[in-house]
């Protein structure tokens, strides 16, 4: 429910405007070296650096690690990092709150939870909850630098991920201007790409590398879709032009429509796959829904702070999880061919 991951597992907890968000890492082998500044690059990231198209929402996002960690190395226990919440305005969703807003949780988090949920800020919906999978991927990152060991060898890993359009636009100024012009929000496409991919990670049948990724991705708030390699566009194409031939014994192909994945397996080139992030749903536009208390509609602007565009704040939260995966696959491989 809340948990994710084999061997290498997150928990993740806390609220929007609640005291603290957080993340629990179960898995994280010992000895590895870690400080709260090992971080803090990928936090700063996630901020998307409190500029055009961002809310103005401030937190310093030091993270507080609790457990886990003793004179600057991982014990091999769960590892805790808490992330504090100082910068809240909770009454600018007092005042909306019998007016579900149209794109968010409000309306079905208020009936499957009874009226119990946090509603402030988007409770535990909110994309607020990423800064504790932004640290866990930082330290997913630490594990996978140090090189995935596959048949004696060792190979680094680069994981990099981008915002490749906004608004339908490849300008992305442009596209978030159009944002700002018409006083509403816009989505985008984020591509990420990751290097130095061994064979053999991803197992089957239900546990395949593309499943165990498009599951985490779509726990990124405002996530609607994921495509590998071609993705969509391989429904046009003849099988002939879509297969990926071989060309030599490390296994490298001509071409990449798979995006490094095979059967569910890497294959040992590029991973590649890009996803759609849907326009942020709190907008200054005036908006028109239903008012619960009179059951009624009307006209109603939505108040706080808010992204224009939350696709500039995931190319890193993508990365994090990208390395979460890859990391717990590592593990799971390693423990594999140790039993071998």
């Amino acid at each position: 429910m809340n948990s994710f991951g084999m061997l290498f597992r997150i928990s993740i907890f806390g609220e929007s405007h609640g005291e603290c968000v957080g993340i629990t890492i179960d898995g994280c082998p010992a000895g590895l070296p870690l400080t709260a500044e090992d971080m803090l690059p990928d936090l700063e990231r996630r901020k998307g650096g409190q500029g055009k198209g961002t809310t103005p929402r401030k937190e310093d996002d030091y993270p507080l690690i609790k457990s886990g960690v003793f004179n600057g190395m991982t014990t091999g226990f769960p590892i805790t990092i808490l992330f504090e919440n100082k910068n809240t305005r909770s009454e600018d969703y007092d005042k909306q709150r019998s007016i579900p807003r149209p794109g968010h949780a409000d309306w079905v988090a208020h009936q499957k939870f009874g009226g119990h949920e946090d509603y402030r800020g988007g409770g535990h919906f909110s994309a607020r909850l990423t800064t504790g999978i932004v640290a866990a991927g930082a330290i997913a990152k630490k594990l996978l630098m140090l090189g995935v060991s596959y048949h004696g060898e060792t190979s680094p890993l680069t994981i990099q991920a981008f915002v490749t359009e906004i608004g339908g636009d490849n300008n992305l100024e442009q596209g978030l201007q159009k944002a700002i012009d018409a006083k509403d929000s816009v989505g985008g496409l984020v591509e990420c790409r990751v290097s130095g991919l061994p064979v053999g990670l991803g197992e089957p049948y239900f546990d395949s590398l593309e499943s165990a990724l498009a599951h985490i991705v779509f726990a990124i708030p405002a996530v609607r879709g994921i495509e590998f390699g071609t993705g969509f566009a391989a429904a046009k194409m003849f099988g002939s032009e879509h297969n990926d031939a071989i060309e030599d014994m490390e296994g490298t192909t001509r071409t990449n429509h798979a995006g490094g994945v095979v059967g569910g397996i890497s294959n040992g080139n590029e991973l590649v796959f890009r996803l759609a992030v849907k326009p942020t749903s709190s907008t200054p536009k005036e908006q028109n829904s239903l008012n619960w208390e009179t059951g009624t509609t009307e006209d109603f602007t939505i108040k706080g702070r808010h992204d224009l565009c939350v696709a500039l704040r995931a190319p890193v939260i993508v990365e994090a999880v990208t390395a979460i995966v890859l990391a717990d696959f590592m593990l799971l491989h390693q423990q594999i061919k140790r039993v071998l």
